[in-house]
C-alpha cells in the first residue's frame, strides 16, 4: 500500500488581495511564514490560498505520497478515477500531482509528490 499523508489544505478565494488577507490571517494566528506564488499563497506550507477559484468548491486537499504513480494505479484499481487534465510531471517525466475527478464535501483532492 502507498504511504499518505496531508500535504496542505488549499482554500480558493476570489481574488488575489482575499487570498493574501486569508494567509496573512494563518501567519497571525499560528506564525505560519507566508510565500506568495503565481497562482496562490502558501502559509507555512500547509495551508494554501488561491488567488482565483481552482479546482473544487470550496478548494482542495492535497494528499502527499512518495510515489505518485504507484499510488494513482493503486486507487485506480480500488475504483477511483483521475483529471488528465491536471497531471503535473517532474523534469524527469514522471507524475508528480494528479487531481481525483470527485470531489468531496466541496473539496478536490490531489496526489503530490513528497
Amino acid at each position: 500500500m502507498a504511504d499518505y499523508t496531508l500535504a496542505h489544505v488549499g482554500l480558493n478565494a476570489a481574488n488575489r488581495e482575499e487570498a493574501k488577507k486569508a494567509a496573512e490571517m494563518f501567519e497571525l494566528l499560528f506564525g505560519l511564514t507566508v510565500k506568495e506564488g503565481n497562482s496562490s499563497f502558501f502559509a507555512g506550507g500547509v495551508i494554501e490560498t488561491m488567488k482565483e477559484p481552482y479546482k473544487g468548491t470550496h478548494g482542495h486537499i492535497a494528499i502527499g505520497t512518495s510515489d505518485v504513480p504507484a499510488a494513482k494505479a493503486e486507487l485506480e484499481a480500488r475504483g477511483f478515477t483521475f483529471d488528465p487534465s491536471t497531471a503535473k510531471y517532474r523534469k524527469d517525466g514522471v507524475l508528480n500531482a494528479i487531481y481525483l475527478t470527485d470531489e468531496i464535501l466541496g473539496f478536490a483532492v490531489h496526489l503530490v509528490g513528497k
